[in-house]
């Protein structure tokens, strides 16, 4: 399998919940090579959400995750966009999988715990709107 870069954003309803959604990482060999704790403004959530401007709940969405603090992380593992997109679970937390991220510590939509990138144009474009390059490589060589 490639070793690959996902992004990972824990919300403002689970930020709390940081260890324990760590913790579900690890165990599923995502390792978190990048980490941020910042508050969006209103104007960066439209912008990292542009592409669902005009739906039904991009107003919500936006509002929502600009409402605490977010958690941003690069998560790097073998095929880390298809693993992560299978351990976040179904958008909404009442339709996901049964132990799944959203399952755990989604509450509702769109207080679903968590975000993921849905591929790797996205990982690549998302990961950068948080990251520089130097970010994640300072944080790598810290770690090693």
């Amino acid at each position: 399998m490639e070793r690959e870069r996902t992004l990972c954003i824990i919300k403002p309803d689970a930020v709390g919940r940081i260890q324990e959604i760590n913790r579900v990482l690890y165990v599923n060999r995502l390792n978190i090579i990048a980490q941020k704790v910042l508050l969006l403004s209103r104007g960066q959530a439209c912008i990292f959400y542009s592409e669902n401007q005009g739906k039904y709940f991009f107003n919500r969405l936006t509002e929502f995750m600009s409402s605490g603090v977010i958690v941003a992380q690069v998560l790097e593992g073998d095929g880390a966009i298809g693993k992560y997109r299978k351990l976040l679970g179904d958008t909404d937390p009442a339709k996901a999988k049964k132990g799944t991220l959203r399952s755990l510590f989604g509450t509702g939509m769109p207080q679903n715990a968590v975000h993921g990138s849905a591929d790797a144009e996205a990982a690549l474009q998302e990961i950068h709107f948080f990251f520089s390059e130097l970010d994640i490589l300072e944080e790598y060589e810290w770690r090693m």
